[in-house]
């Protein structure tokens, strides 16, 4: 039978919450660190490697990475919303904007700017907020709580975008928090973005150091999570 999904190609089941990493080796080092047993992998299609198992809080959970940039992790949150998912968390890296931010702190965002063509082409405005509950329960979990800015473009030549954005109240930069927020909305799941800065002040974490960050990324992340959400009123 054809997969129900185009890029998304299920092997296991899907949690109904996930982390959602960009990069395929740290959904695969999230999984041998965050299940209490062996992980199943969920997808490993066009190199997305996606995992299921019983995190070490003993509820289910996804690791999915959704490779760079808004239109991908885009691509990865409409399908797996099609499959299912009711929450998830974007943990990834971000570089700090004139030395806003400090290397290897996490960064749990209270909103982001839209300067990404993917959020826009969904309808998002200039900006864009996560689920308060669990926004509230990743910055529990971080060093601090921030604005950053989505872009499309890694390596960026514009110094003068670069000064707009930490003028608008931007601490730091990423490719993808807005479109994953962005798609979100649109289909009604509780989201938030957890990130690491990994570049600042013309430095970068090494590579020892990153491994490191992408694991504190995943506890945080899985931490708040399975934060109690706050009764309505």
């Amino acid at each position: 039978m054809a997969p129900s999904t185009l890029h998304v190609h299920p092997t296991a089941p899907l949690a109904e919450r996930a982390l959602l990493p960009g990069d395929p080796g740290r959904a695969l080092a999230l999984a041998q660190a965050l299940f209490g047993e062996p992980a199943r992998m969920f997808n490993h299609n066009r190199g997305l490697w996606g995992y299921t198992g019983t995190a070490l809080d003993g509820e289910e959970l996804t690791v999915q990475s959704t490779g760079i940039g808004g239109p991908s992790a885009a691509i990865v949150l409409e399908e797996l919303c099609d499959l299912g998912l009711r929450s998830a968390v974007r943990i990834g890296t971000c570089a700090a904007l004139d030395g806003r931010a400090a290397l290897g702190e996490l960064v749990a965002v209270d909103g982001v700017l839209a300067a990404d063509g993917t959020s826009r082409a969904l309808g998002a405005g200039e900006r864009l907020a996560g689920d308060g509950a669990l926004t509230a329960a990743l910055a529990a979990e971080a060093d601090r709580t921030a604005v950053v800015v989505s872009n499309d473009l890694f390596y960026d030549p514009r110094a003068e975008a670069r000064a707009g954005w930490a003028a608008a109240g931007a601490v730091a930069v990423d490719l993808e928090t807005a479109a994953v927020l962005a798609v979100a909305g649109r289909r009604g799941i509780r989201a938030g973005a957890l990130l690491a800065v990994t570049a600042a002040a013309g430095e970068r974490l090494g590579e020892e150091a990153l491994g490191e960050a992408g694991l504190r990324l995943g506890r945080a992340a899985l931490a708040a999570l399975g934060a109690p959400t706050p009764a309505g009123p």
